[in-house]
């Protein structure tokens, strides 16, 4: 090489990265038409690692630091190069710096329902999304697996395949847990913390460390939550019988407000209690077969309903409801007023 060809050369004194933008893992040190001086300075900062690249082949790991580029601090290099101590001239070599600050607040969730199998429901397809962080903790590992020699690699490059490793991961986890739907929100953090098992041995392949990870919810499809609000809402109920009761008589305000509703109080309430009964009663059935199966005791003959219009009765049944407080007084007067008219003529 002449003088005047190694005068032109143009060389580099020293090599750091100062992360301009968030988001970035791996960034490639501008090397173009440049050489390393020998004896030039590497600054690596904390939350920080370097690499360096010579021939296709990593040569030396950095840690944070100030370090003089000689033949001592690289001593991988040193021998693919095969330096001699006292040979001191420029060399050329790709810089990678890696960012090993932690990556907060990354969301994983499921693009499409995973279907499992459940022990009050059977087949259910549940959807769930949470947070995780993590970290690169492997330079070495991460440039030989995930970024190779491009410019710079970026969080949002990785997030993709960290999602679809997370997904795998609970689509396992979910599936082998035997546990029920119902339980599931009470057994978030446990979940949680056994998906974070089976991922840390993924991502340490990668030269990424998983440093939280969460489940903030599970749910599924509407039309299925919807059949478990009902299931609720019926266990609510307790008593069918006692609840079409309650129903009846929430009636009679409205109807004494009615022309003539009073006059059909007493059948319609007679109605919504044996409607009532027989529903309970349906359902004991349904929850105790072996009661079911076994013959019904006889049943003494129903007694003759009153004639609907027997002023007698229809006093009784007033005065019953006036008693029981579901009428007031000024309605139950007004009522028998009206049928001591039609009586007296």
């Amino acid at each position: 090489m002449s003088l005047s060809s190694f005068i032109k050369k143009q060389f580099i004194d020293i090599l750091h990265w100062t992360e301009e933008s968030d988001g970035v893992l791996a960034w490639r040190f501008p090397m173009q038409d440049f050489e390393i001086q020998y004896g030039a300075s590497l600054t690596v900062r904390e939350s920080q690692m370097a690499v360096f690249v010579n021939e296709g082949q990593i040569a030396d790991v950095f840690g944070p630091g100030m370090y003089k580029l000689t033949t001592q601090t690289l001593p991988v290099l040193t021998y693919l190069k095969n330096w001699d101590k006292l040979f001191e001239s420029p060399f050329k070599s790709d810089v990678y710096f890696f960012s090993t600050r932690l990556q907060l607040g990354r969301k994983w969730g499921t693009p499409q329902p995973i279907t499992i199998r459940d022990q009050d429901f059977g087949m259910v397809r549940l959807r769930a999304f949470g947070m995780y962080s993590y970290k690169l903790a492997d330079p070495k590992k991460f440039y030989s697996e995930i970024s190779g020699t491009r410019e710079s690699y970026t969080v949002d490059e990785l997030e993709q395949q960290l999602r679809n490793l997370v997904v795998a991961s609970m689509s396992a986890t979910l599936g082998g847990s035997d546990l029920p739907f119902l339980d599931m929100a009470a057994n978030q953090v446990l979940l949680a913390d056994s998906m974070k098992a089976q991922m840390l041995p993924t991502f340490e392949r990668y030269g990424l460390a998983l440093d939280n990870f969460a489940v903030e919810n599970i749910s599924l499809p509407e039309e299925l939550q919807k059949a478990i609000d009902t299931r609720i809402s019926m266990g609510m109920m307790g008593d069918l019988g006692k609840y079409t009761q309650y129903q009846a008589a929430s009636s009679i305000p409205l109807a004494a407000q009615n022309e003539g509703g009073l006059a059909g109080i007493g059948a319609g309430l007679a109605a919504g209690v044996g409607v009532g009964q027989m529903m309970s009663d349906a359902m004991r059935q349904a929850m105790q077969p072996d009661a079911a199966a076994a013959p019904a005791p006889a049943q003494p003959p129903a007694a003759a309903a009153p004639v609907a219009d027997d002023p007698a009765a229809r006093l009784e049944k007033l005065k019953g409801l006036l008693d029981k407080g579901l009428i007031s007084a000024a309605d139950y007067d007004s009522a028998k007023a009206e049928i001591l008219k039609k009586l007296i003529g």
